[in-house]
C-alpha cells in the first residue's frame, strides 16, 4: 500500500506543508537524526517513542491522533527531500507529559528542526545557548521549572518568529541581542524573575503582534519605542515592575485589539490617547493611577468586550457613550471618584457592571445589588466606613452589637473545635459573579469584582472544590474556598468599636502536591484591613509550605464606626496558565473575627455621669502633671523640634536604639573614644552583627545641637558616594542624639583629597561640587575648603614657583591674571563643568574676602552654588 498524507505544522508556517511517505520503505529518516532523537528522549526523560518504527511513520509512539486536551505527542517529518526519498524531523511537540529531565542540547542535531513545543512539563535547567545556531520558527516552553537568564545566542536565531517562556523561574536582564529578532511576531514571557530596564534595541521589533511581560521584577518606565510596534495586536503589562505614565505615543497602535496594562507606579497622569484603536475587544488599565475625566470616545469602540477602568482616580460621570457599547459583556469602573447619578442604562443593560466605591447619586435605586449591577459603596458616604452603606438601608442592626464573626468561604455551615471550645462558621455558598454584592442572613457580605480571562468558558467559577479529601486538622473548613480574579471584599457589620483579632485561613487546593506541570502554579496576591495593606504578594503554598496544607495569619484590626473591611486584590502577579489557564487571583478559605475586648451587656449596672467625669478629670491632671515635668526636663520639645525638622528633611536613614549603642561602645567607654569637635565626642563601637562603627553624641549642653544634628543628617544623606563615609542611621532616644557612621581607620576628607597616591580617592567633579553644597561651617572656612576641592591640593602645603605664601594667595593671583580656570585639578582633566568650576572658584573667593563685611551669608553661597540666585561678582 503506498499513499502520500499533508499535515499543517502549528507554529511553523501557516503555508507550507508537509508530505510524508509510508510503505515499502519508499522515505526514511536519516540515522544521524534517529540517533539525535534517540539522545534528545534520555536528555528529556521521555521514555515511550517507539524506536523500533520509522519516526516519521506517524504511528502510535511518534503521533497521538486523538490527543487528550492540553496533551500532545506529536514529531513531524518533512519527507519532501531527494525525490521524496529522504525526511526530515521539523517539529517535535510534546505538550502536558510531565518530563522532568532537561532541555536538550542535542536538537542542534536535527539541523532541520523548527518547531520545539515542550509546554506543561516538569523540566529544568538552562536554555541552551546551542540552540542559538538553529534556524528555529516556534519555541513553546510555557509550564517548567527553567531558571537562569535568556542566552544572548537566541538573538542569532534571525528565522525565530514565536518565543513563548511563561510561567518558569528564568531571570536576569533580557539580552540586547533579542533586538536583532527581526521576525518576531511573539513574545510572551509573563510569571518569570526578569530584571532590569527593558533594551533599546527592541525598538527593531517591528513585526511584533504579541508581547506580554506580566508579573516580572523589571524597573524603568514603560519605553517611549513602543510606538515602533506599529503591528502589535496585543500587549500585557501587568505586575512587571515597570512605572508610568503610559507613553503618549502607544496611539500609534491601531491594529491593537487587547491592551491591559495594571499595576504601575509613577506619577499621576490623564487617559492615554487611544481614539484611534477601533478594534479593541479587552481594554484594562486598571491601578494605573489615572486621573482626570474618562473619555467619551471609549464608547465608541464597537468591539469592546472588556472595559477595566477600576482602581484609579477618573472623576467626572461615567461617560453615557458607554451605552454604545453592544458587544461588552464586562464594564468595571470599581474604585475611582466618578460622580453624578446611577443612570438607567446602567441597570438595564444585561452586563456585568461594577459601579462599587465611587461617588454616584443612587436616587430611587435602594438596594447595593441590581441585576448584574453592583452598586456597593456607591455613594460617598460609605467612603469612610460608617457604618452600614446608604444602598443598605433597610438593614438594620440586631438591638445588641457583635463582637465576632466567622465565615466559611465558599463552603457550607462547619463547626470546628479549638482550645476554647468550639465555633461554627457560617455559610458561604452563594455562586458569585463578576460584578456581585451579597448580603447574608448575618452580620456580613461580600463584594466580587472580575471575571477570569483567557479561559476560554462560557461562565466562571468562584468557588474552589478539592475533590479529594484532604488529610489534614479540620479539612472540612478548606475543600472549598471563595476564589476572586481581581478583587473580593468581605464586610462585616454591626461590630463593636474596639480592637479585633482577624484570622485567616488559607490552603492552596488548585495546585497539586507532586512532580507534575499542575504543581508549578504560583499564586499571589495583597490583602488590605480596613484600607491597610498588610500583607503584599502573599503567596499561600511558600506560607504553608506546600499545597493541600493549611496556614492561618492573624491581624489585628480596629473598628472605629461599626464596620469591618477585608480585602483580597489581585495585583496581576502569579502565573495565569498553570494547570490551564484562567487560574490565578485571591483564593480565600475562611475568615474568622474575634473582639480584643469584654463586650459590654444590658445587664450590666452602668456608670452614673459624675463619676465618669470625676475620674476623667483625675486622669487629666495626672497626665498634665507628667507632661510639664518632662517638659521642663527637656524630653518633650526637643522631640516635637526634632521630629518636625526630621520629617521636613524626609531622611531615608535606619534607626538604632539607644541599648544597641550602648552595647556596641561598652556604654561610652572612653577606651572607645576616638575624637572630640563642637558637636560632642565621637566613639567606636562594634555591633552584634561585626559592622565595626563611628558614633558621634551630641553634648547634651549644646544650644545648637539640634540644628546641628539636623543639618549633618540632612548633609551626610545627600553625600552618598562609595568613596563617601556612609551614614548607618541615628537614635533620638530621651535626651541622646547620636549618628552611627561607617568606621574608616584613620581617615579623613583631607586625607580623602590630598592622601598618598595608592589611598587618594578618585572623586569626580559631580562628587566635589556636592561636597561644596554640603560643607558649611563658617564662611571664610568654607571658602577654604571649597578651593581645596575645586584644586585637590592643601591651602597650608602649597609650595608654588610664585610668589604667593599658599594656595588663597594663588588663587587671587590667577584672577586679577584672568586665568582662575587654570586653578582646577589638573586630574579631572577634561571632565567637568566650567562653568561650575568658575562658579565654584569665584563664590569661593568671594568667602575669603579680607573684609568680613563683604563675605556672603552661608544661605547666600548655598543659594549661588545651587544655582537659585546669579554669583555675585568679585570685587
Amino acid at each position: 500500500m503506498h499513499f502520500r498524507a499533508k499535515r499543517q505544522v502549528f507554529g511553523v508556517s501557516n503555508q507550507l506543508r508537509y508530505s510524508l511517505e509510508f510503505g515499502s520503505g519508499a522515505t526514511q529518516l536519516l540515522d544521524e537524526e534517529v540517533g539525535a532523537l534517540r539522545e534528545i528522549a534520555k536528555t528529556l526523560g521521555k521514555e515511550n517513542w517507539n524506536f523500533s518504527g520509522d519516526p516519521c511513520s506517524r504511528e502510535w509512539g511518534w503521533v497521538d491522533p486523538t490527543p487528550l486536551k492540553g496533551f500532545e505527542n506529536a514529531v513531524t517529518c518533512n519527507c519532501s527531500y531527494q525525490n521524496n526519498t529522504v525526511c526530515h524531523v521539523v517539529s517535535i511537540i510534546l505538550k502536558g507529559h510531565n518530563l522532568q529531565g532537561v532541555l536538550p542540547p542535542e536538537l542542534v542535531k536535527l539541523p532541520y528542526l523548527q518547531e520545539i513545543d515542550l509546554t506543561r512539563n516538569y523540566l529544568n535547567g538552562t536554555i541552551p545557548a546551542e540552540w542559538g545556531s538553529m534556524q528555529l520558527v516556534n519555541i513553546s516552553l510555557i509550564g517548567n521549572r527553567l531558571t537562569g537568564p535568556i542566552p544572548k545566542q537566541l538573538g542569532n536565531i534571525t528565522t525565530l518568529r514565536k518565543l513563548t517562556l511563561e510561567a518558569n523561574q528564568l531571570s536576569g536582564p533580557l539580552p540586547p541581542e533579542l533586538g536583532n529578532l527581526v521576525k518576531i511576531e511573539r513574545i510572551l514571557i509573563s510569571s518569570n524573575a526578569f530584571s532590569g530596564e527593558l533594551p533599546m534595541t527592541l525598538a527593531k521589533l517591528t513585526n511584533l503582534k504579541d508581547f506580554r511581560i506580566s508579573d516580572n521584577h523589571f524597573s524603568g518606565k514603560i519605553p517611549d519605542f513602543i510606538q515602533n510596534w506599529t503591528q502589535l495586536e496585543k500587549i500585557a503589562i501587568q505586575g512587571s515592575g515597570l512605572e508610568g505614565p503610559i507613553p503618549f505615543g502607544i496611539s500609534s497602535l491601531e491594529k491593537l485589539t487587547d491592551l491591559r496594562i495594571s499595576d504601575i507606579n509613577g506619577t499621576s497622569s490623564d487617559f492615554p490617547p487611544l481614539s484611534n484603536m477601533k478594534s479593541m475587544k479587552t481594554l484594562i488599565l486598571r491601578n494605573c493611577n489615572l486621573t482626570g475625566p474618562i473619555p467619551a470616545y471609549v464608547g465608541t469602540m464597537a468591539k469592546l468586550k472588556t472595559l477595566d477602568l477600576s482602581f484609579n482616580k477618573f472623576v467626572g460621570q461615567a461617560p453615557s457613550t458607554v451605552d454604545n457599547l453592544s458587544k461588552s459583556n464586562f464594564i468595571y469602573f470599581t474604585n475611582n471618584l466618578l460622580t453624578g447619578a446611577v443612570t438607567d442604562w446602567m441597570l438595564k443593560r444585561g452586563d456585568n457592571i461594577d459601579l462599587s466605591y465611587n461617588n454616584f447619586t443612587m436616587g430611587s435605586y435602594g438596594q447595593c445589588q441590581q441585576g448584574n449591577v453592583n452598586l456597593f459603596g456607591s455613594s460617598s458616604t460609605v467612603k469612610n466606613l460608617s457604618g452600614p452603606a446608604p444602598c443598605l438601608k433597610n438593614f438594620r442592626c440586631p438591638k445588641s452589637l457583635l463582637s465576632s464573626l466567622h465565615i466559611n468561604c465558599g463552603g457550607k455551615e462547619v463547626t470546628i473545635s479549638g482550645v476554647n471550645g468550639s465555633t461554627a462558621f457560617s455559610e458561604d455558598q452563594d455562586s458569585g459573579g463578576a460584578s456581585k454584592f451579597d448580603l447574608s442572613t448575618e452580620n456580613w457580605g461580600f463584594s466580587s469584582t472580575g471575571n477570569f480571562l483567557d479561559n476560554h468558558q462560557d461562565s466562571d467559577n468562584y468557588i474552589a472544590l478539592n475533590k479529594s479529601r484532604l488529610t489534614m486538622p479540620d479539612f472540612d473548613l478548606y475543600s472549598s474556598a471563595r476564589l476572586s480574579p481581581l478583587s473580593l471584599t468581605y464586610y462585616g457589620l454591626c461590630l463593636w468599636n474596639g480592637n479585633y483579632t482577624v484570622e485567616l485561613h488559607f490552603a492552596e487546593i488548585m495546585f497539586t502536591d507532586d512532580k507534575t506541570y499542575s504543581s508549578l502554579g504560583k499564586r499571589i496576591f495583597d490583602i488590605y484591613i480596613q484600607g491597610k495593606l498588610v500583607l503584599k504578594d502573599f503567596n499561600i503554598e511558600n506560607e504553608a509550605g506546600g499545597t493541600q496544607r493549611a496556614v492561618v495569619k492573624n491581624f489585628t484590626a480596629i473598628v472605629t464606626t461599626n464596620t469591618l473591611e477585608i480585602r483580597f486584590y489581585w495585583a496581576g502577579k502569579g502565573t495565569q496558565s498553570i494547570p490551564v489557564r484562567g487560574t490565578y487571583g485571591p483564593l480565600i478559605s475562611a475568615i474568622s473575627v474575634d473582639s480584643d475586648f469584654i463586650p459590654p451587656s444590658e445587664g450590666e449596672k452602668k456608670i452614673s455621669a459624675s463619676i465618669v467625669i470625676g475620674i476623667v478629670a483625675s486622669v487629666i491632671c495626672v497626665i498634665f502633671l507628667i507632661l510639664g515635668i518632662l517638659w521642663r526636663k527637656g524630653y518633650l520639645g526637643r522631640k516635637s523640634t526634632m521630629d518636625e525638622d526630621m520629617r521636613r528633611l524626609d531622611l531615608q536613614t535606619g534607626s538604632f536604639t539607644l541599648r544597641q549603642i550602648k552595647a556596641a561602645t561598652n556604654n561610652f567607654d572612653v577606651a572607645n573614644k576616638i575624637g572630640e569637635g563642637g558637636f560632642g565626642p565621637v566613639y567606636k563601637g562594634l555591633l552584634s552583627d561585626g559592622t565595626v562603627i563611628a558614633v558621634k553624641q551630641l553634648s547634651s549642653k549644646s544650644k545648637q545641637g539640634n540644628r546641628e544634628f539636623v543639618n549633618e543628617l540632612g548633609m551626610i544623606t545627600a553625600l552618598q558616594h562609595p568613596n563617601l563615609v556612609k551614614l548607618y542611621g541615628c537614635c533620638i532616644e530621651g535626651n541622646q542624639l547620636l549618628l552611627v557612621y561607617e568606621y574608616m581607620e584613620n581617615n579623613s576628607l583631607a586625607r580623602s583629597l590630598f592622601g598618598p597616591e595608592e589611598q587618594q580617592l578618585k572623586l569626580d567633579w559631580p562628587t566635589r561640587h556636592r561636597i561644596c553644597v554640603g560643607v558649611a561651617r563658617d564662611v571664610y572656612s568654607f571658602g577654604i575648603v571649597a578651593l581645596e576641592i575645586v584644586c585637590g591640593m592643601r591651602n597650608s602645603n602649597y609650595r608654588p614657583k610664585e610668589d604667593c605664601a599658599n594656595l588663597l594667595d594663588w588663587a587671587y593671583s590667577q584672577q586679577v591674571r584672568g586665568s582662575l580656570i587654570e586653578l582646577v585639578d589638573p586630574k579631572l582633566g577634561s571632565e567637568f563643568n566650567k562653568e561650575e568650576a568658575m562658579g565654584m572658584l569665584t563664590v569661593a573667593l568671594l568667602c575669603t574676602n579680607a573684609s568680613p563685611t563683604l563675605r556672603p551669608s552661608m544661605s547666600a553661597v548655598v543659594s549661588m552654588l545651587e544655582g537659585r540666585t546669579v554669583i555675585q561678582n568679585l570685587t
